[in-house]
């Protein structure tokens, strides 16, 4: 039995939980959209085409903001052809994954679904095979009230009202030899900062969002966040940070410790922007947007695109089916997020519906929730109020990757509202429960109201149209104490969250 000790102090604060730390990413790629999100026709579609099942499991999954419309996708994007009456959309070639796009849907549709979903829109513009003319073009479709050509536009399609995207991301991974439009750091930087000149000038309030490298791995990384961010830093707000992550020559125990790539990757990047600032003598802070994450599995066959004369309609892409691993792993990179909530003010897992997704669907047929569905829907319930600085010791565990770790991992929320405290944890011994005392001090606990694990039986379990809750949470009836100490057990490879009732009785 391993054992670990936390310390929670509703004194020692990180900072308020970001909502938008629990975004997801719809992207024309595969089937996110037609056959995901979007399905005419289907037994459960409105009048707008949009899957009425999907949309169920998007609001219980607790979404707050959706990315659209790429990824790489938008590098070679059109947004034009996405507007105005569907019959008469041009079909076009997509480059990035090598598809047919309809643009039977498009930022008209994407607006009413995100209004159904009850989601905030962010917002990408092509910066690949476009620039500064068409971001603001979009910008005006998207966002001037009328009276301008774009605008009336927009309300002849049928929005009166302006749809008031606020945050914007100027491109993506422009950084990556296989985007469209790929560019060096200091051409990049330039590009996004005029274009972000240019937005400013429509709207001084937009959140605006650089490219940072597409993967910690990239062989620029360091020095394409200094370079573009000294072009850019007075014009932007955010950074990006891309990753995903998988098991590596079957080594299960530094996958379930992928957090600690994730905690590097942002405190590097944190470092670089701020010695950005201290050359410049500026006082402002660039915000992280960890805009894609999630776990894929990028050698697998799903992953491989169509090539030569194939140009397919929204084909099965990227559709990975996940494990209870995948599940733990997935909690313990949200831990990571919220642990960095003072910098990483917005995130995006990626994607939504069918492509590395927390929810697949059947073609005519059933949706159903991924064992990743679990742990991101609850923490995105249950995770209000502020971020807790969580004091841990105890036992470790050795992986290959990362050599000795903690063993058990853990964030906690705090409400000073409902006077609720939420501990979220993860098991990364693979073969060793972990028995957990938790002090806390300066609050007295007077009830324990939950405490589910995800994990610690078949890590190799998944979820199937079928069998849609062969891997979903249980009860974990270990947890016991009260007053100013809670104890609890961990299954090996495990997710857990715990959630108190608590006082704050500091001075």
């Amino acid at each position: 039995m391993n054992t670990a000790r936390l310390t929670l102090d509703p004194r020692r604060r990180v900072a308020p939980v970001p909502r938008r730390l629990f975004g997801s990413f719809v992207e024309h790629l595969g089937r996110c959209v037609y056959t995901g999100i979007y399905e005419p026709g289907h037994p459960t579609a409105d009048a707008d085409g949009f899957r009425a099942d999907v949309l169920a499991l998007v609001r219980e999954l607790g979404v707050t903001t959706v990315r659209y419309p790429g990824g790489n996708f938008v590098s070679s994007y059109r947004w034009e052809d996405g507007v105005g009456p569907v019959d008469e959309r041009p079909a076009r070639l997509d480059l990035a994954w090598h598809s047919l796009e309809t643009n039977a849907f498009g930022l008209d549709e994407f607006m009413r679904w995100v209004g159904k979903a009850g989601v905030d829109p962010i917002m990408a513009v092509n910066l690949g095979t476009r620039g500064t003319a068409e971001a603001v073009d979009l910008l005006e479709y998207a966002n001037h009230r009328g009276g301008s050509h774009l605008a009336d536009q927009r309300r002849d399609n049928g929005a009166v009202d302006p749809y008031g995207i606020k945050l914007w991301c100027l491109g993506n991974e422009m950084d990556g030899p296989w985007q469209v439009g790929q560019r060096s750091a200091t051409e990049y930087g330039r590009l996004a900062a005029q274009t972000a000149k240019a937005m400013r000038r429509f709207d001084p309030d937009l959140e605006l969002v650089a490219c940072g490298s597409s993967h910690l791995g990239m062989p620029t990384f360091g020095s394409w966040e200094r370079d573009v961010l000294t072009e850019a830093y007075d014009d932007v707000d955010l950074i990006s940070l891309h990753a995903y992550y998988q098991p590596v020559d079957d080594d299960l125990a530094s996958f379930l410790a992928s957090a600690e790539d994730m905690d590097r990757y942002i405190d590097a990047v944190t470092a670089i922007a701020d010695s950005v600032g201290a050359i410049r003598r500026s006082t402002k802070k660039i915000m992280i947007a960890f805009d894609e994450w999630n776990v894929w599995y990028q050698s697998a066959a799903p992953s491989t695109p169509p090539s030569g004369e194939d140009w397919p309609v929204a084909p099965p892409l990227l559709e990975d089916h996940y494990s209870v691993a995948d599940a733990v792993v997935v909690g313990g990179l949200l831990i990571s997020l919220l642990r960095h909530s003072d910098r990483v003010s917005a995130a995006c897992q990626a994607q939504l519906v069918n492509v590395i997704a927390p929810i697949m669907t059947e073609v005519g047929g059933s949706a159903w929730r991924q064992t990743i569905f679990h742990p991101f829907a609850r923490t995105a319930r249950h995770a209000q109020g502020t971020v807790l600085d969580v004091l841990r010791e105890g036992s470790t565990t050795t992986t290959g990757r990362y050599g000795e770790i903690d063993a058990v991992d853990a964030v906690s929320t705090w409400d000073d509202t409902t006077g609720e405290m939420t501990v979220f944890l993860v098991n990364r011994a693979l073969e060793t429960p972990a028995e957990v005392t938790i002090d806390v001090a300066g609050a007295q606990v007077s009830d324990i109201i939950e405490c589910v694990t995800v994990g610690g039986t078949d890590l190799h379990a998944k979820n199937t149209a079928d069998g849609p809750d062969h891997a979903a949470p249980r009860s974990n009836g270990t947890a016991r104490g009260a007053d100013a100490s809670v104890q609890l057990t961990l299954p090996p490879a495990s997710w857990t969250m715990l959630r108190l009732r608590a006082t704050d009785t500091t001075p």
